[in-house]
């Protein structure tokens, strides 16, 4: 009978401070609820007001990570996909150039520092244009017409010292979101031309700017 006395005082003591435990962790959890709620709400009261560009702005939200999906070379190199992303000034080309006539996109690197054109993995989920659409919108948060592509660049990783296959192609940018995956480690600025030449960290990349240049000169030329 003690035992069951003392067992049961012992319970009597620790029910209680289980049950306030147990509250506190309740009501822990339905506030945060709550402050999801609201955010999802705010989130959601902000994309109804994007005027038909809710599914953009919500792709805008999630950048893709890691390697499961990666595509690679019948070499085993891995494929990477990346765009230019560019504007056209008005002006005549033939007095001007076209050097004058074309803004690219550039952005930085993940450590906030260097010059370089949006790229990354090429997945199996997806096609190659899409590839390059994604990278342009994860890293440097626009939107446009991809156009044909640039060409094929074999370059060598710096972090990895292997050989990657590198894709590029041109990206006619129609739209920049305010808001992207990556905003918070990178760094977005249209430059000029001469800029883009001079501040690129990448051979390949510049090989294809001049690509991208050529073509669009006669573009301009023949319209």
């Amino acid at each position: 009978m003690d035992l069951l006395r003392v067992g049961g005082g012992v319970v009597l003591r620790i029910v209680p401070k289980l049950s306030v435990f147990g509250f506190l962790i309740s009501a822990s959890v339905s506030f945060a609820s709550w402050l999801g709620a609201r955010s999802l709400f705010r989130v959601w009261e902000f994309l109804k007001g994007q005027e038909g560009k809710t599914e953009k702005t919500m792709m805008a939200m999630v950048a893709r990570q890691g390697r499961e999906l990666q595509r690679y070379s019948s070499c085993g190199r891995r494929l990477v996909v990346g765009c230019i992303p560019y504007k056209l000034k008005k002006g005549d080309p033939c007095t001007e150039g076209i050097d004058k006539l074309v803004q690219v996109l550039v952005i930085s690197s993940q450590k906030g520092h260097g010059m370089m054109f949006p790229k990354g993995g090429w997945e199996s989920d997806e096609t190659i244009t899409q590839a390059a659409s994604r990278e342009a919108l994860e890293e440097a948060g626009v939107h446009g017409n991809v156009e044909s592509k640039l060409g094929r660049w074999m370059y060598k990783s710096n972090r990895y010292n292997v050989l990657y296959e590198g894709i590029m192609f041109p990206l006619n940018v129609k739209e920049e979101l305010p808001y992207w995956p990556e905003m918070e480690v990178r760094k977005r600025r249209w430059v000029s031309v001469a800029e883009a030449r001079e501040g690129c960290q990448h051979v390949w990349m510049r090989e294809a700017l001049e690509v991208l240049l050529t073509r669009l000169g006669k573009q301009v030329s023949n319209a």
